[in-house]
């Protein structure tokens, strides 16, 4: 009588990334700080640190083009990149761009799309140096950025008894996707053209994180959504996170409750699990928290994420957008 196999577990984005760290490593690591697992990887470079990041924008799985220009499309492409460079508190020194393009996509099309990598490469000062281009079934953009560092910021320096800090605003993009999801381009009040916005053309906060340098332990960019991109960082510190729920409604634009209460939504929600706002969470002591970035939470002792209320009532927090999901 044969023993039955065990099913092999499914393959989602935590386990792929893994996979990839124990297989590339053994090819060698001479020169690399940080590799595989953080925001972008760190190398030695003589007098400052190299610092290295990719990011994929696929037609049906991170964007619509019924939903945005081309031009739209090029931005948040290079900005997406940007903001991995950002957690990690590098400035950019130069990107490369390879494209995939469908069959029938003209020269007309081309020029829209890169006249927006254009635009976000001149607000970051971060040229774009070579690239690639190939045909492919789908529109997609690749963005590498390097950056240079003289120390950065990774995922794992976070400390029981750090605070939790939110730079930048979350909520809003994934608001702003709903909404178009449900009215489509037509006209739109204040509130609902600062979401869809937010979701059209983020900005990475570079600034913000070279200002982090000197102050915080740890930081993640949001990409994924604020419960598990700051998760992450717990569990790559061997923390526990504890979101306060009330100073998080309190930091919560007034444009998002705005258009959550239109779309029948709590704006907690596109918060918390919305994703695609390029804000920053970082980890640091309270008294070297900068007067931009806002608590919300704190780190402690044991695993997992979870999101408290004003009785002290915990409920775990679920996971972030998973790239190989579904």
């Amino acid at each position: 009588m044969s023993r039955s196999r065990r099913a092999a577990p499914a393959l989602d984005e935590a386990r792929a990334v893994a996979l990839f760290a124990q297989e590339f490593e053994r090819a060698g690591a001479r020169g690399v700080l940080t590799g595989i697992g953080d925001d972008a990887a760190v190398l030695a470079n003589p007098g400052a640190r190299l610092v290295v990041t990719v990011d994929a924008s696929v037609e049906g799985t991170h964007f619509r083009r019924s939903l945005l220009s081309l031009e739209d499309v090029g931005f948040r492409a290079f900005h997406a990149a940007l903001s991995d460079l950002a957690a990690m508190g590098a400035t950019p020194l130069a990107a490369l761009s390879a494209l995939t393009l469908p069959r029938g996509f003209s020269a007309r099309e081309l020029a829209a799309l890169t006249r927006g990598q254009a635009e976000a490469a001149s607000d970051a000062r971060c040229p774009i140096v070579g690239g690639n281009v190939a045909r492919a079934p789908l529109l997609s953009v690749t963005t590498t950025v390097l950056g240079r560092a003289r120390r950065t910021l990774a995922r794992d320096g976070a400390r029981p008894g750090d605070e939790c800090w939110l730079v930048g605003e979350v909520g809003l993009a994934a608001a702003g996707f709903a909404l178009l999801e449900r009215v489509g381009r037509g006209r739109a009040g204040v509130a609902a053209r600062r979401c869809i916005d937010a979701w059209r053309r983020p900005r990475a906060l570079v600034a913000r994180g070279v200002g982090l340098l000197s102050r915080a332990h740890a930081a993640i960019d949001v990409s994924d959504g604020l419960a598990g991109d700051a998760t992450r960082l717990a569990g790559a510190s061997g923390c526990r996170l504890v979101l306060d729920e009330r100073e998080l409604r309190r930091v919560l634009p007034l444009a998002l409750g705005s258009v959550a209460e239109r779309l029948g939504r709590d704006p907690l929600a596109f918060a918390l699990y919305g994703g695609e706002d390029y804000a920053l969470v970082a980890a640091g002591p309270t008294a070297r928290r900068p007067r931009w970035a806002r608590p919300i939470g704190y780190f402690e002792s044991g695993r997992g994420g979870f999101l408290e209320d004003a009785a002290g009532r915990r409920v775990r927090l679920g996971g972030g957008f998973d790239h190989l999901a579904g």
